[in-house]
């Protein structure tokens, strides 16, 4: 499947009875301290599930027939909590493999949705490789954090509702983990505007990927690690990324967890510290925009301890 304007649209369409359409927050730059126009907060923490990932999930599901063994899939958390969200809504069984990684409020998440949670081994990769000898045994739907056509595609819907109700923003930053929705975003805009990427300096798949000129494995870790721990960028992803993606930036831990304190302090939003890096980029100064523009920002999940913002 080609991940296209026409396939995300396609993917708008099917799953539009099952998702949010999360707000777009028009903020003056000066409201949040920078030096710009506009900053366009897309709150998708709102969504259903509490991460943006609840678009690709429904979009995969809602495309495949569903076995009677259900759906199974490998997560740091996020997609596994959209993954049984969906499987709830369309009645049908969820398995989830987490790594140790795996935050406990996640964990208690999925199995208050009826999921059944298997933690294995340290890291995404581990849970991963245990949930394929699992679903060869079992025979149910694989589902993919980010490395499926249907999940980019879902993930894409993001960047064309900012553009339904906007137009095009000067510039999109966007959380890198597997790539999925960098991916989506900017398989929409189609090098029509700038989408940049934001990653931890600890869980570095695209850089160093780009550096490597292919996906490579990488060691992960950090405050992001949970949502952001993918060792390798996806295959549908890194294509993708090579032709749309204007410019890739990192952030160390210490910007991602100020970020992520002072969106809870400035502006009562409560996320993931995955969902700060774009702000953390803007804010440390690792993004510096013209002052005449507008900057799209996407706050990507919120499942997290609120007692971790105290």
């Amino acid at each position: 499947m080609t991940i296209d304007r026409a396939t995300i649209l396609a993917a708008a369409a099917r799953i539009e009875s099952d998702v949010r359409r999360t707000p777009l927050w028009r903020l003056p730059g000066s409201a949040l301290g920078l030096g710009v126009a506009e900053v366009w907060l897309k709150l998708e923490q709102l969504q259903v599930g509490g991460s943006f990932k609840a678009r690709g999930m429904f979009n995969r599901m809602r495309a495949a027939e569903l076995p009677a063994s259900g759906v199974i899939i490998a997560s740091g958390g996020n997609a596994g909590i959209a993954v049984a969200w969906a499987a709830r809504a369309l009645g049908v069984a969820c398995e989830v493999f987490v790594p140790e990684v795996c935050s406990a409020a996640k964990q208690a998440l999925l199995a208050a949705l009826g999921a059944r949670v298997v933690v294995a081994g340290a890291a995404y990769g581990d849970a991963q490789a245990a949930c394929v000898e699992r679903q060869r045994a079992s025979g149910a739907l694989p589902m993919h954090a980010y490395d499926q056509a249907e999940v980019v595609a879902g993930s894409g819907t993001v960047g064309a509702e900012i553009e339904d109700e906007a137009g095009l923003p000067d510039r999109v930053l966007v959380s890198v983990g597997g790539g999925g929705l960098v991916a989506g975003i900017a398989a929409w805009f189609e090098s029509r505007t700038r989408v940049e990427g934001i990653e931890p300096v600890l869980a570095p798949t695209l850089y160093a990927a780009r550096a490597a000129g292919m996906p490579v494995d990488v060691e992960v870790s950090g405050v992001a690690a949970d949502s952001l721990g993918a060792r390798r960028v996806g295959a549908i992803a890194w294509p993708i990324t090579q032709r749309h993606l204007a410019d890739l930036h990192q952030v160390d831990d210490g910007a991602i967890s100020a970020a992520q304190r002072r969106i809870w302090g400035e502006l009562r939003l409560a996320v993931e510290p995955a969902a700060a890096l774009p702000l953390a980029a803007l804010w440390s100064g690792a993004v510096r925009p013209q002052a005449h523009e507008c900057v799209a920002v996407v706050l990507c999940g919120a499942n997290l301890d609120p007692a971790t913002l105290r």
